[in-house]
């Protein structure tokens, strides 16, 4: 029986990357001024007869946060391939297990305390945040394997919301402690690009290239994890040192995101879910589709948060949060109903 229309149109690859590049535009042309798609095209190739102020506009405010915005989506979405791929539950994401909430403690913890360390830079913060998602993970995954052997994803999930409890206690903790950072660390924690420049893009965009190769070379092994350790390993997967590469992997994406946009919440679970709907669990194609439907839904949401209630803007992670959580419930009440 045929695929129906409508599924073999989103698993075109031409037709994602159409989609995005026309969600890019949107994001850039649509704001407080209204940009032409004419002086977009003319300020990325440099016509002199762009205006002044709608090419400050473009290259200073709007493309590197569209930029941003597609990044970030982009390496949560492929976070929460990898830990669904990985844990073979499509409950499983970046902030339902937990690691968000570690990954945003390291940032709170650096804007807190004014950390600096002189032999990482600028690098302090995003490294900060991955090593504490790293942590995290770690704990998780140590508490199920206490809690159950088998590790199932219910407990997970269960340890990775305990686990988010503790870590937002500890954040609410240091910001009723904060003076004159109060309003910066609060800003961070709701999730957004809104204002962060190029800077900001170079200080994510190495984390994000590695992170991204640590995934896309690691198909084959997220493929064979889907039917369990035992079938991988009888192929010839080193299972230990492919998972290890893997949450690193995933942790890195997730810490670096969660370090310039704060936290932004379900994009790793809603992205994976629908397009594993279109195009299967292969991850040959799920893995490159995520990416790149990832990066146009943070890019809309964004969108949509800077314009629905204009001139005020909507922290970004309330939209996620908005479509994100009713389709976690419905997720999770389909695995429980699948378990009784």
């Amino acid at each position: 029986m045929p695929k129906p229309f409508i599924q073999t149109f989103f698993n075109n690859y031409i037709v994602a990357l159409i989609i995005a590049i026309t969600t890019i535009l949107l994001g850039i042309s649509i704001g407080s001024q209204s940009i032409p798609f004419s002086s977009i095209w003319g300020t990325l190739i440099h016509t002199p007869t762009v205006p002044a102020t709608d090419s400050q506009i473009i290259v200073s405010i709007r493309l590197p946060r569209v930029v941003l915005a597609f990044l970030i989506g982009a390496a949560l979405a492929m976070a929460g391939v990898a830990f669904q791929g990985l844990l073979k539950n499509v409950l499983a994401d970046p902030y339902t297990i937990g690691v968000s909430s570690g990954a945003a403690v390291g940032a709170v913890i650096v804007f807190f305390f004014h950390l600096y360390l002189p032999f990482l830079g600028r690098f302090t913060l995003p490294i900060v945040s991955i090593i504490f998602a790293l942590i995290t993970l770690l704990f998780v995954l140590l508490f199920a394997r206490l809690a159950e052997r088998n590790m199932a994803m219910e407990t997970i999930v269960l340890i990775g919301i305990m686990m988010n409890a503790f870590f937002g206690s500890l954040i609410s903790l240091m910001v009723a402690l904060s003076g004159e950072e109060l309003r910066q660390v609060i800003g961070w924690l709701m999730g957004s690009v809104a204002m962060r420049g190029w800077s900001y893009v170079s200080l994510f965009f190495p984390f994000f290239v590695i992170g991204s190769i640590g995934l896309f070379v690691h198909i084959r092994e997220l493929n064979a994890f889907s039917f369990g350790e035992q079938a991988a390993a009888s192929i010839g997967v080193h299972v230990l040192q492919r998972k290890l590469f893997i949450l690193l992997s995933a942790s890195l994406l997730t810490g670096a995101a969660v370090a310039v946009s704060g936290t932004i919440g379900f994009v790793g679970l809603v992205i994976p879910h629908m397009t594993r709907l279109i195009c299967g669990a292969n991850h040959k194609r799920l893995l490159p589709l995520s990416f790149l439907y990832g990066g146009t839904f943070l890019v809309l949401a964004d969108l949509v948060a800077r314009t629905i209630v204009a001139p005020r803007e909507l922290p970004i992670g309330v939209i996620t949060s908005f479509i994100g959580a009713p389709l976690f419930a419905i997720l999770l009440f389909k695995s429980l109903r699948r378990k009784t």
